[in-house]
């Protein structure tokens, strides 16, 4: 069977993956549907992430110096990461397979380095094609570091990440002043990568999703998936129901060719129910977006894109009215809540480094990234031949998406090609 037959595929899940995924299909010719509980596309892990399309944060994080930092960070409120010591099998099972994971800590750090040079081309090419405008800023990513050691360790990892292919070059203090005037502290060096870029990963997936409407897909929002049934014939059900107070109605059961869970820290559950295995854990992270009404806060915040290495902080500029900061990893389970002392450390940091910028507009956020104890998304075929997975891509989500999404989509064709 070739795609020319607008064979049947539904997408679960419409955030940055999910899109991106059903744009890549449906642009190969299959009749796709999405599904989403929320009632727009990139209402949650893609709601206001940190911004960054960073190839040059492609270093996993499976070292004996990360595991070493969780406990001394587990009972201290403020720090970048924060573990809760409440044991479940969950949370056991994926730190066994994480601690088991550091002896390929280079090889997966080249692969995911590579696949996010890949997806950035991908993803300006889609943003081209559909005019698609995301406060988009190509200005480059300043990492900077306060010691010593901490200037050296970058240094192994830039070695490492140039063997991937990515251009990253040294800075003294005097050039990270050049490069972002507003940055105030002291330094003691850092590393600059031009090619990389930021942009608002809701517009882009709103966008996107735009796009996708106008190509055929169709959007079932505010529709929670119940149950995926796999019958004795070629086809799988999907059996979902309106979530929408003002539409409820019985179950909906629609049938497919195939299926894609891109279902984020719900993939899990999905996976479990298809008999497949897809140990991803809700990592938790926050952000702020600062306001900046005023021409003093817009002159005194940065255009170009930073990561603080001791804080774990990232920042991207969206249009001259909005700062995005974000950071932290917190292994909580599936809790969304927004808590004030993760909040404040990202405020405070706000201040130390911008003191002319106001924060009294700072809008606090906090999603759960898909992240598997390897640091590498799936992107495969399940055990059943119509199950497909594009999910598990952690805080790379917005700079891998575009790239997983068109190896998912080869697979799927190259599947029903088969058929």
């Amino acid at each position: 069977m070739s795609t020319s037959d607008i064979s049947r595929v539904a997408v679960i899940g419409a955030g940055i993956t999910g899109i991106t995924t059903a744009y890549s299909l449906a642009k190969r010719g299959c009749q796709v549907t999405v599904f989403d509980r929320q009632p727009y596309a990139a209402m949650e892990t893609s709601f206001a992430n940190g911004g960054q399309l960073s190839a040059s944060n492609a270093e996993v994080w499976n070292s004996w110096a990360t595991v070493l930092k969780g406990f001394k960070w587990m009972f201290t409120p403020g720090a970048p990461l924060l573990v809760n010591p409440r044991p479940s099998w969950h949370k056991l099972s994926w730190m066994g397979e994480f601690v088991a994971s550091i002896p390929k800590y280079e090889e997966n750090t080249l692969t995911t380095a590579r696949l996010a040079i890949e997806a950035r081309a991908h993803l300006m090419r889609m943003a081209r094609e559909e005019d698609i405008a995301f406060d988009c800023e190509e200005r480059g990513i300043l990492h900077f570091y306060h010691s010593k050691a901490e200037f050296e360790a970058a240094a192994k990892v830039s070695a490492l990440l140039a063997r991937a292919g990515l251009e990253r070059r040294a800075v003294t203090p005097e050039e990270i002043r050049a490069i972002e005037p507003s940055l105030k502290g002291d330094f003691y060096g850092g590393f600059y990568t031009p090619s990389d870029f930021t942009g608002d990963i809701h517009k882009f997936t709103i966008g996107l999703a735009g796009a996708c409407e106008r190509m055929g897909v169709a959007m079932r929002f505010a529709s929670e998936v119940q149950a995926i049934e796999r019958g004795s014939d070629n086809e799988i059900r999907v059996n979902w129901a309106s979530r929408d107070r003002e539409e409820r109605a019985d179950a909906v059961s629609e049938a497919f060719d195939r299926i894609v869970v891109c279902g984020g820290v719900m993939s899990r559950r999905l996976g479990a129910s298809l008999g497949d295995r897809i140990n991803v854990y809700p990592v938790k992270g926050y952000s702020i977006t600062v306001q900046l009404p005023e021409e003093a806060d817009q002159a005194a915040a940065p255009w170009t894109s930073l990561l603080d290495d001791r804080a774990k902080i990232v920042t991207s500029r969206l249009g001259p009215n909005r700062f995005r900061v974000a950071g932290t990893a917190e292994f909580n389970g599936y809790n969304k809540d927004i808590r004030a002392n993760r909040i404040e450390p990202l405020v405070q940091w706000c201040r130390k480094h911008f003191p002319g910028m106001s924060t009294r507009h700072a809008v606090p956020w906090a999603g759960l990234r898909p992240m598997m104890p390897d640091m590498l998304p799936r992107v495969m075929g399940g055990r059943d031949p119509r199950v497909f997975y594009n999910t598990g891509h952690g805080h790379l989500g917005w700079t891998l998406s575009a790239a997983t999404a068109d190896a998912v989509a080869v697979l799927v064709t190259a599947r029903l090609n088969e058929k």
